[in-house]
């Protein structure tokens, strides 16, 4: 059996086996993984900045499709109206309200510090400024945290914009918050860049390629399948040549006689 196992023939088709089950497995493998990657999150397209004025404004909520989006303002910071947002990876942002120039401010975290000691934290950039950066829709308020959380004075938990309407008195503020990104002219001592990821949207699975991947494992298997037909078919022929059969050309020894006892004729 090992010679038949072993023999040209039979090498060639296990090499084929082995090679089809390893192509049909990988590329199995790797729809699946374009099944997988399709129903994760994706990028949108990112458009070019426009002006935060044509995004937010006073008492109107942001859209979804406005949220993320890169926005450009121009104006001055009031250093009297700054925040700092507690438990912000470890550390806080600054939060200073932006004077468009119309009546009219948006938020904007300037940054992030470790602490309220930074000299970020003071140097409020002064003078005429413009501010890229992405725009977010105001934080969700928990009154039940805030009435359990003792803050310092000139901290707050969340960018909400009714608190700040409250915090921040006789101040018409736009909905939402701007993530500065850039700054011209740039701040003498800046604080360290809150990254903020270009909006996404959630994939939608593709089921094809699932089926794509179901094809290929089936083609291994029906690869594995057609060797052993092959192998068993030459181990079957190699056993019924081996075997004797009735065309041998060997006949059967004849029974011998046994002798009779002589006659004795009287």
């Amino acid at each position: 059996m090992l010679r038949i196992l072993f023999s040209a023939r039979v090498v060639v088709l296990h090499l084929l086996a082995i090679g089809a089950l390893v192509v049909c497995g990988l590329l199995g493998r790797w729809q699946l993984g374009v099944f997988e990657e399709s129903g994760g999150p994706r990028a949108l397209v990112d458009p070019a900045p426009v002006a935060v004025a044509t995004l937010t404004a006073p008492g109107e909520h942001i859209t979804a499709d406005e949220a993320g989006r890169r926005v450009i303002a121009e104006g001055t910071f009031d250093a009297s109206k700054q925040l700092l947002v507690a438990e912000r990876d470890g550390g806080l942002w600054l939060l200073t309200a932006f004077d468009l120039g119309d009546g009219t401010y948006v938020p904007v975290v300037r940054g992030w510090v470790a602490t309220a000691q930074d000299p970020a934290v003071a140097a409020v950039p002064e003078g005429r400024v413009t501010v890229g950066g992405r725009l977010q829709p105001s934080e969700a308020t928990d009154s039940v945290q805030r009435r359990t959380r003792q803050l310092p004075q000139g901290q707050v938990l969340t960018v909400s914009s009714a608190e700040l309407i409250n915090l921040w008195r006789d101040t018409k503020l736009r909905n939402g918050f701007v993530v500065a990104a850039e700054q011209s002219p740039a701040p003498a001592v800046a604080a360290k860049p809150v990254n903020v990821s270009p909006p996404t949207e959630s994939g939608v699975l593709t089921w094809r390629n699932l089926a794509y991947a179901a094809q290929w494992w089936i083609f291994g298997l029906f690869a594995v399948f057609m060797w052993w037909h092959f192998v068993r078919d030459a181990l079957r022929g190699r056993a019924q040549k081996d075997a004797p059969g009735p065309d041998s050309g060997t006949e059967p020894a004849a029974p011998e006689t046994p002798a009779l006892p002589a006659r004795t004729v009287p």
